[in-house]
């Protein structure tokens, strides 16, 4: 990662753009880190900032001047998660395992379950280096970013071996667990959600991207969409995130890292992660909202395993289009909508970032999507409810994938 980190309780942090062979872009930059005392003046200023932030939230987003986080002990994270007890699992990834635990609203002292605020606990696997450097990243940039769409870290745990983080629970869990879950019983996104989805995460990049500092997300895939009760978007896991290029530079080189399938080609061949990286991999998530269909699937069929390879020839024709768009939300949008849509992510797929639109114009363009009322046509309202106006039944998949249960 780069990041030279010693105690979240030191006076600065530095991030380091490591220099690849061929490369002359090794950038430097320090800046002022200061995570609030476990002592009881600083739990009480901690509280008190807290409140406010509560209390009047920035829908514009802010940087924090220093991060502003509850520095809790191992014992506060074990009891509020009852020992790490199995039924608190939450999730596991490579860094480490996610539990569920319960704090009060106020003073973020453990609580007895069901009591308080739910919180995610995050638990380093203490055998992961790279759990290491991510929880470094976690609190360098999270720690300091402020935004509705991005999910709030609100402390830390550093004890011995032990390495957690603590941030706020996205009761509908992630965009990829919508989308590719197994249960048919459960309801799918709808077209409206899976759009309000895109332009909240389409928020949160712009906002990063547009900061004094920019910060390049370099790992945005559906997985690390988080969605709360309202299905509002929020970004998660910066464990992967790189300060953007400086004195008119056009990217940073590091040490490629991310998820295969989302990772933008010039990254991926040269290790130069520009701003518009991260556009690569939001066109390649809204073509997964728009298809319901993974980004890589070892099972498709050879020539379809890769999302963007099997479809990006397609997605200016109309009729083609058609065929692979998600069967569970036919009926809901309209054909200006959906070539809108397509569009969109052929353009946040262009080879060159160079010819890729900035995130505020990706914004811009899904929320004049979201404003088209045209409706579906062959559909007629009735009720309230959209239905069709033949008599004929609705194809199960008109993709010409073979039938399995999306998400496989």
């Amino acid at each position: 990662m780069g990041n030279c980190f010693g105690s979240p309780s030191s006076s600065s942090f530095t991030t380091t753009n490591p220099l690849t062979p061929g490369s002359s872009n090794n950038t430097t930059t320090t800046m002022n880190f200061s995570a609030s005392s476990s002592s009881n003046a600083g739990k009480s200023q901690f509280s008190a900032a807290v409140s406010e932030v509560n209390d009047k939230p920035n829908p514009n987003g802010q940087i924090l001047e220093a991060p502003n986080l509850k520095e809790f002990t191992f014992a506060d994270l074990k009891s509020a998660t009852k020992n790490f007890k199995p039924d608190t699992l939450l999730g596991q990834g490579g860094f480490g395992k996610v539990y569920k635990g319960w704090i009060d609203e106020k003073t973020f002292a453990p609580s007895k379950t069901g009591i308080g605020m739910v919180v995610a606990i995050k638990k380093l696997n203490s055998e992961s280096m790279q759990g290491l450097q991510e929880w470094q990243s976690e609190v360098n940039f999270l720690g300091r970013l402020s935004h509705p769409n991005l999910v709030r870290l609100l402390g830390y745990c550093l004890e011995d071996t032990e390495l957690l983080l603590v941030y706020e629970f996205m009761p509908k869990g992630s965009l990829e667990n919508h989308l590719f879950r197994k249960n048919p019983a459960i309801e799918p996104l709808s077209w409206d959600l899976r759009l309000k989805i895109a332009i909240g995460a389409a928020r949160g990049l712009a906002f990063l991207h547009a900061s004094d500092k920019k910060v390049i997300y370099r790992d945005f895939k559906a997985s690390n969409i988080l969605l709360d009760g309202n299905y509002n978007a929020k970004i998660s896991d910066f464990g992967l995130a790189k300060l953007g290029p400086s004195g008119g530079d056009s990217h940073v080189t590091t040490r490629i890292m991310g998820t295969y399938g989302y990772a933008a080609p010039e990254y991926i061949a040269t290790g130069h992660l520009y701003v518009k990286s991260d556009v690569y991999g939001f066109g390649v998530v809204l073509l997964e909202m728009l298809t319901g269909l993974r980004a890589l699937d070892t099972r498709r069929p050879n020539g379809q395993q890769n999302l963007v390879e099997w479809l990006k020839p397609i997605l200016s024709q109309k009729r083609k289009l058609k065929t692979v768009m998600d069967v569970r939300i036919e009926g809901q949008y309209s054909s200006k909508a959906m070539l809108q849509a397509a569009e969109l992510a052929l353009k946040c797929l262009e080879s060159d970032p160079k010819s890729r639109p900035s995130m505020e114009e990706v914004l811009e363009a899904l929320e004049q999507i979201e404003a088209i009322k045209e409706k579906p046509k062959g559909k007629k309202y009735i009720s309230g409810s959209l239905r069709s106006s033949t008599s004929h039944q609705p194809s199960r998949h008109r993709s010409p994938l073979p039938l399995r249960p999306h998400g496989t």
